[in-house]
């Protein structure tokens, strides 16, 4: 039995992958059902690596119906609010947006009844022995560590850790933005914003249903981040528009009529090119293998991993080393050259030449 720890996107596409070519697996997932909690925004999914794993999972009609229409827009804001740039959503399909949750719930009913095992978190790894907090203990053929950044699974492989990049994350969002919020509806526009300058910026997403998701960026060292107290809502929204001061009132509305508490995202990453000797009946995918900078890339390269291996596995029947041996030798290439695109585009959206960066790369 092929054994899967962690039920995002990479995990779950590996799981429907063996499905379609009729090899069992079992998902393993921490949280207690799949309404645990939300999934997180919308994802831009790529022809050449995300569209490609929901095509080899057999999915990729019932993925064209979840795309929100629009979503492909892009608008480049000055502080004050000028725009420096606006792509409108030219319909190609290249990229289109799609929720996660979404995604995520058109991946889990594809499965067979009972193949994700949820309340099921990983807590240790004895010989091939997988330990979980509940008490359980499976013995596992083989194991893919598809439980992102902070993996249980990776210390197998590698000694190497996710390390801080000198920046944070703070989300928001505003619901009814037309009705409830037009001029901050207006400064985002139909698809994605960004008003950047170097180590700050303010960059939002319209979901469906008129939703302003909002991903406050700040580079800041980690205590910085340490001194507020995120548990006070309102303080901390002030804490944070505070480094804003000056900008649109129609942008920092977007920190301080938030109608979630703010939400704290440290930004980790591995090394660039991340690697490690082959362990037998071990490997990994997505963040667990090769966490980045955010550059729209992860949720696609997870899903692309995930179908990759499935396929390797299928093509190699009886033979798992030989799958594993193939499908890292192709990802540790692909680990690289990602990787140091995406510490590339995280330079150009927040680094010394910004917004120019980001106006020549949109363009």
């Amino acid at each position: 039995m092929i054994s899967i720890i962690g039920a995002g996107l990479g995990g779950l596409v590996l799981a429907r992958v063996l499905h379609v070519n009729g090899i069992e697996a079992t998902v393993y997932e921490a949280e207690p059902s799949a309404a645990a909690r939300t999934q997180g925004g919308q994802l831009d999914i790529h022809e050449h690596n995300g569209q490609l794993a929901l095509r080899d999972a057999g999915l990729f009609d019932e993925f064209r119906g979840l795309i929100h229409a629009g979503g492909e827009a892009w608008r480049l804001l000055a502080p004050d609010g000028a725009v420096l740039l606006d792509k409108p959503d030219e319909g190609t399909g290249h990229r289109p947006e799609v929720l996660r949750g979404e995604l995520r719930h058109l991946l889990l009913d594809s499965l067979p009844p009972g193949t994700v095992q949820w309340g099921h978190k990983l807590s240790a790894v004895h010989s091939m022995d997988l330990v979980f907090d509940n008490g359980t203990t499976v013995s596992a053929d083989a194991l893919v560590g598809a439980d992102g950044a902070w993996s249980r699974v990776r210390p197998l492989l590698s000694e190497a850790k996710p390390e801080y990049t000198g920046t944070c994350f703070i989300e928001t969002y505003l619901y009814d933005a037309d009705n409830r919020h037009p001029a901050s509806a207006a400064a985002v526009g139909t698809g994605a914003m960004a008003a950047v300058i170097p180590g700050k910026g303010i960059q939002a997403h319209r979901e469906a249903n008129a939703v302003l998701h909002t991903y406050v960026a700040l580079s800041k060292p980690l205590d910085w981040f340490a001194a507020i107290d995120f548990t006070d809502a309102p303080s901390a929204s002030a804490r944070i528009a505070a480094e804003f001061e000056g900008w649109a009132p129609e942008l920092t509305a977007l920190i301080t009529d938030g109608e979630t508490p703010p939400v704290l995202r440290s930004i980790h990453a591995l090394p660039i090119g991340h690697r490690w000797d082959r362990v037998p009946g071990v490997t990994l995918i997505g963040d667990a293998a090769h966490l980045m900078p955010p550059n729209g890339e992860g949720a696609n390269l997870a899903m692309y991993d995930g179908a990759e291996l499935g396929k390797a596995i299928a093509a190699h029947p009886g033979d798992l080393e030989a799958a594993f041996a193939s499908f890292e030798q192709a990802l540790f290439v692909r680990n690289a050259e990602e990787g140091a695109e995406a510490a590339r585009d995280f330079e150009v959206v927040l680094g010394a030449n910004t917004p120019q960066s980001l106006v020549d790369l949109l363009r």
